[in-house]
């Protein structure tokens, strides 16, 4: 549990509310090192067991419960919020209806530059939650013909291709226009994009890093910083590349952070990024109330492939998404189910940027029912109707666990969470 009163000063305020948090050190930008440390990026997933921790097995048993929580009631509606005419068209042809609590109490905040720090779970809401009042920003500096840019930063190049789809569906009609600098996909076109003019810089931290490097990307004139999943980017290894890349941005800048997660790290990146700013939690627990979560004890190699067999041949086994730690692990499993006549698609960090999109679109609209993947695919990817999330290999940690399961369950529907353990 997450004691939030260690950021602020003054009297407590009520757990639902935006609050404000100031810390004791002064606002640093440093360039290129973090405290004096340097790291080398594990991009993709497949980190060595000996850097987890001991988890005791027990934690991942826990029965679900349907009790319905007390559901959130929202100060305001999206008609509250001061957008021009045709964001508010765009947020209605989205489908958006009332805004979500992350929406809810970081879009005020954000519209009057304030800097966030926002603690929510995946698949909360947090991307139109910082989207449309950056978007409403930017459209009102072209209005008074100022040049500013946007960059947003996100631990994989699902997520950032994620983002920006839903920036092209926010922005209709604006002419404003984004490039995604991600890894994998054609660095020439994204550099063809960025000298066309953008608005939006949507990117994963090694390919952003790439692009400064080769003198392509300018961030001299960057007013508005998002952190997406920065405790995710963290874990990757990504700590050097996201303070060079913040270190090129304008001096005087707004800085968005988001993260499922309050590490040490990231309090000292709070420290020393964020300007007074508005903490906000919306942290639901540590786990979905409505997953049923239990451990599949095997002796061998051979058992465990033959338990898992029977998992995925239940009924109600309809959509099974399945974690390894190692990719070479990832490719091995896959063959050996498609060998045994599942539908079966497989994503990691050496499959190239459009296999993966192809793999998981196929995932989404049902054309497989099985998808094994490494880390990659624990946060920030909006899969529907998960009924099952199986750790075929023990996770490195239980904050990677609580990440992963969260797959399922979603949406008040039951979900399902397994992991195989050592008899």
């Amino acid at each position: 549990m997450i004691n939030k009163r260690s950021f602020t000063r003054g009297a407590s305020s009520p757990s639902h509310a935006p609050r404000r948090f100031s810390t004791s050190k002064s606002i640093r930008r440093p360039h290129g090192v973090f405290n004096g440390s340097r790291f080398s990026p594990k991009r993709g997933g497949g980190n060595k067991r000996s850097r987890g921790e001991h988890i005791d097995f027990s934690r991942f048993i826990k029965k679900g419960t349907r009790a319905e929580e007390k559901p959130y009631v929202a100060k305001h509606t999206f008609a509250d919020f001061p957008f021009g005419k045709q964001l508010h068209k765009n947020i209605e042809r989205a489908g958006y209806k009332n805004p979500r609590p992350i929406q809810d109490q970081a879009i005020p905040p954000v519209i009057k530059g304030h800097d966030v720090f926002g603690m929510a779970n995946t698949g909360t809401g947090k991307t139109a939650a910082f989207l449309l009042p950056l978007i409403e920003k930017i459209y009102k500096t072209k209005g008074q013909n100022k040049r500013e840019t946007v960059l947003i930063m996100a631990p994989t190049r699902e997520l950032a291709l994620q983002i920006e789809s839903d920036f092209k569906n926010l922005a209709f009609g604006f002419g404003m226009f984004s490039v995604a600098c991600v890894g994998g996909l054609p660095i020439m076109k994204q550099i063809r994009e960025i000298k066309m003019g953008v608005s939006f810089i949507i990117g994963t931290p090694g390919r952003l890093r790439d692009l400064i490097d080769k003198k392509v990307l300018d961030l001299s004139t960057c007013h508005s910083v998002v952190l997406d999943e920065a405790d995710r980017m963290l874990d990757m290894g990504f700590r050097d590349e996201m303070v060079y890349i913040i270190g090129k941005t304008s001096k005087e800048h707004q800085t968005l952070f988001f993260s499922a997660t309050l590490s040490p790290e990231i309090k000292k990146l709070t420290e020393h990024y964020l300007k007074d700013p508005v903490f906000i939690s919306v942290i639901t627990g540590e786990t979905l109330k409505n997953i049923d979560q239990d451990v599949i004890r095997v002796k061998t190699k051979e058992e465990k492939i033959e338990k898992l067999h029977e998992v995925l041949k239940k009924d109600g086994s309809d959509k099974v998404l399945i974690f390894r730690e190692m990719k070479h692990s990832v490719d091995t499993l896959a063959k050996e189910l498609t060998h045994s006549g599942f539908k079966v698609g497989a994503i990691h960090g050496d499959k190239r940027s459009r296999e993966r999109i192809r793999i998981l679109d196929s995932f989404k609209k049902d054309k497989i029912n099985i998808l094994i993947a490494t880390d990659v695919a624990a946060r920030g990817l909006d899969i529907p109707d998960v009924t099952h999330v199986i750790n075929y290999d023990v996770p490195q940690t239980y904050d990677t666990y609580v990440h992963r399961i969260g797959r399922t369950g979603r949406s008040g529907k039951k979900g399902n969470a397994l992991t195989f353990v050592p008899a």
